[in-house]
């Protein structure tokens, strides 16, 4: 298959790294400061699972219209970088690619199958920490890396998701084609708004956040509020995932944060609105109270109007 990686930052730039390294034919959708050193330098990648040092088939956005087309586009930019992320894409879906987003949250889609359409809008998501070094290189945070795609609800089983798996497990990547991909996302997004909440809220990681008292208690609440809201919309998590997420968010000593508290920590725009604002405005729709998520979503309101423009 061919395959379009919007970007080569930490999460785009893991995942199709590893899936050159393996012989995929992976192409890099970039600016041209990074074409260049891709280009120059090749996709360095620094990893407890392994370094890698890949050579990138790097494209720019006037050289997309040209290209040959590609099966998939892997779409892995910030959820405020999304409208312009669409724009640079555009071309490949045109010729015939399907998206395939692994973005935090799940608003985006709303935004995606508005621009192109639900059926050229399949469903995915990733477990990652990841970030770019000084250099340019991939800076894999831990061993967590895996990632999880499906046909939404709706959508005929997809050749192309046969092809990506397939292409996972040629790449030794941690994968799963999963039957219903929507209740996979709503496991990942309960857990994450409540992590990413706890810890932008506390400044903290987990292990901080615990050992104060009543530090356990308000992370399983921030959990429990965003359970109610699954189940209000239809997708309950189910118990073994409720176990695990919420032991992995109240473990004594754990130096777990969100990837947005690193964000918030280097002054840089966050995920806010897309994560932790949009579970608010889902409970609000059902009248489910949420006052551990409102005061994270009034605290990361103030941190973005206190930022240097």
């Amino acid at each position: 298959m061919r395959l379009l990686v919007l970007g080569a930052g930490g999460t785009g730039g893991y995942f199709g790294g590893r899936l050159a390294q393996a012989g995929v034919d992976v192409s890099f959708l970039v600016r041209p400061a990074r074409a260049t050193l891709l280009r120059e330098r090749g996709l360095r990648i620094r990893s407890p699972l392994g370094d890698a040092d890949v050579p990138a088939q790097v494209i720019t956005a006037d050289e997309l219209r040209n290209a040959a087309p590609f099966e998939l586009v892997l779409l892995s930019c910030k959820a405020y970088d999304l409208d312009s992320a669409m724009d640079a894409i555009a071309p490949a879906v045109e010729a015939g690619a399907r998206v395939l987003p692994l973005l935090n949250g799940l608003r985006h889609y709303e935004a995606l199958d508005a621009r192109f359409g639900f059926a050229n809008v399949l469903g995915g998501l990733c477990f990652i920490s990841a970030t770019l070094g000084a250099d340019g290189e991939i800076l894999h945070l831990g061993k967590p890396a895996s990632v999880t795609f499906g046909e939404r609800d709706g959508q005929p089983a997809d050749v192309r998701l046969q092809s990506l798996a397939a292409a996972c497990t040629q790449a030794g990547i941690d994968h799963a084609h999963a039957p219903d991909i929507a209740q996979a996302q709503w496991v990942k997004y309960s857990f994450l708004t409540a992590l990413a909440a706890g810890t932008c809220l506390m400044r903290a990681p987990i292990g901080t956040i615990v050992a104060g008292e009543g530090g356990a208690d308000f992370m399983a609440a921030l959990y429990g509020e965003c359970l109610a809201v699954a189940a209000a919309t239809g997708q309950s998590i189910p118990d073994a995932a409720q176990a695990s997420a919420c032991d992995t968010l109240t473990t004594a000593g754990s130096p777990m944060k969100a990837s947005m508290l690193r964000d918030l920590e280097a002054g840089q725009r966050v995920e806010a609105a897309h994560i932790v604002g949009d579970m608010v405005h889902r409970a609000a729709t059902h009248g489910i109270a949420t006052p551990h998520l409102q005061a994270a979503w009034v605290h990361l309101q103030a941190y973005e109007a206190q930022r240097p423009a």
